[in-house]
């Protein structure tokens, strides 16, 4: 995005959100309205230029105050994905808009079991088994999630990380301000695909082995005390924050709008829980606020 906030801008500010069927491009779409954009879904391509420049060259009028959000997937009128890039060029290329293209994608699988669990058909199946739909539009997709400016996977994220991420990218960056996110996970339920550095804390020693804190979690004192006593967890996380501490400018530096740190032990419960939390501490100490999240915790 530009260094400028739209508000300071003169370029129009706007971005297409595409991707998958079922990935998440509507709850994407309502975070944009919670941004302040102007949020428009299901825009024929016949009207693409019309909607991105606010009406300023085709009827005179004045164009958005806000920036805008545009909708474009296989649900769209008269949509093909080279007919869409084409338009897109031509429009940029034409106009002052400063667009991106955001590009919504998330395992076949877990687009499978979100048909299955709504019950409604895919847009490209509509007489035959969601998977073939999704196998089609994949197919069609692809060129367009390789020319996408940013591509955000909803895997194993919920409506609230989407809406938290798109803010970090799309609030954050234009203030040059990196906005880092800490989680833990259990990799029995597999990794993080949104994270950036990944730890694997099951080094240190684990509280489930001991009965009176098995039923606690990383967020109980008596847990943090058990974690800390081992010998390993203080030159671990000595040398954790040393590393992170000049990285933090650096990343900023390179126009990063955020981060992703993900611990990760066997539960997801205890070891992981405790040490995204105290690195969470840490950022805040340093001045730099972490948002905290613990993805398998319940």
């Amino acid at each position: 995005m530009t260094s400028k906030s739209p508000q300071q801008s003169d370029q129009i500010e706007a971005v297409i959100v595409t991707g998958m069927s079922g990935a998440g491009k509507s709850s994407a779409l309502k975070a944009f309205e919670d941004l302040n954009f102007e949020a428009i879904d299901n825009v024929p391509l016949s009207l693409l230029e019309l909607i991105l420049t606010g009406g300023q060259k085709q009827l005179d009028v004045p164009g958005f105050e806000r920036p805008i959000a545009v909708g474009v997937d296989i649900r769209t009128r008269d949509f093909g994905v080279d007919e869409f890039l084409n338009r897109f060029d031509q429009i940029t290329s034409e106009n002052d808009i400063n667009a991106q293209i955001l590009f919504i994608d998330c395992d076949d699988d877990v687009l499978h079991r979100r048909y299955e669990e709504t019950r409604h058909r895919h847009p490209m199946a509509m007489d035959r088994p969601v998977a073939d739909g999704i196998k089609r539009e994949r197919k069609l997709v692809l060129p367009l999630r390789g020319r996408a400016d940013i591509v955000i996977d909803t895997t194993g994220i919920g409506p609230g990380e989407l809406k938290t991420i798109l803010q970090a990218q799309f609030a954050s960056n234009a203030k040059h301000e990196l906005t880092v996110f800490v989680t833990s996970f259990s990799y029995r339920a597999g990794l993080p695909r949104e994270a950036d550095l990944v730890l694997d804390v099951r080094f240190l020693r684990n509280p489930h082995y001991e009965s009176e804190l098995r039923d606690l979690s990383g967020r109980d004192a008596a847990v943090g005390d058990y974690v800390k006593q081992d010998e390993a967890f203080a030159p671990f996380f000595e040398n954790l924050t040393r590393m992170l501490e000049p990285l933090m400018p650096r990343y900023q530096a390179e126009g990063k709008s955020y981060l992703t740190i993900a611990f990760g032990c066997t539960g997801g419960r205890h070891r992981s829980v405790f040490v995204a939390e105290q690195l969470a501490m840490w950022f805040d100490k340093a001045g730099l606020q972490a948002q905290l999240n613990h993805r398998d915790l319940e």
